[in-house]
């Protein structure tokens, strides 16, 4: 019996990677179509803070900051060049 569970926690290991593959691509697809301008990675990064406990509003609003300060630091070079 003991040899049976390896082989059956390795395929149990296969089902959860294809699962959240499967997730993850459901979800990239939703913030394509919402138009939220996150890559895979980025979502990715996001899903597991989320997981962990931070809170999803303040992890938007920190996101739409961070994309504030980049646009006035990219305009900021603009106008000195």
């Amino acid at each position: 019996m003991a040899s049976g569970s390896g082989t059956g926690s390795s395929a149990t290991a296969a089902t959860n990677l294809n699962a959240e593959k499967e997730t993850m691509d459901v979800l990239l697809e939703i913030s394509r179509i919402l138009n939220t301008g996150l890559d895979m990675e980025t979502l990715s990064i996001c899903v597991r803070l989320c997981e962990q406990g931070i809170n999803p509003e303040a992890l938007s609003s920190v996101i739409k900051e961070l994309r504030k300060a980049t646009e006035a630091l990219k305009a900021a070079e603009n106008t000195t060049s």
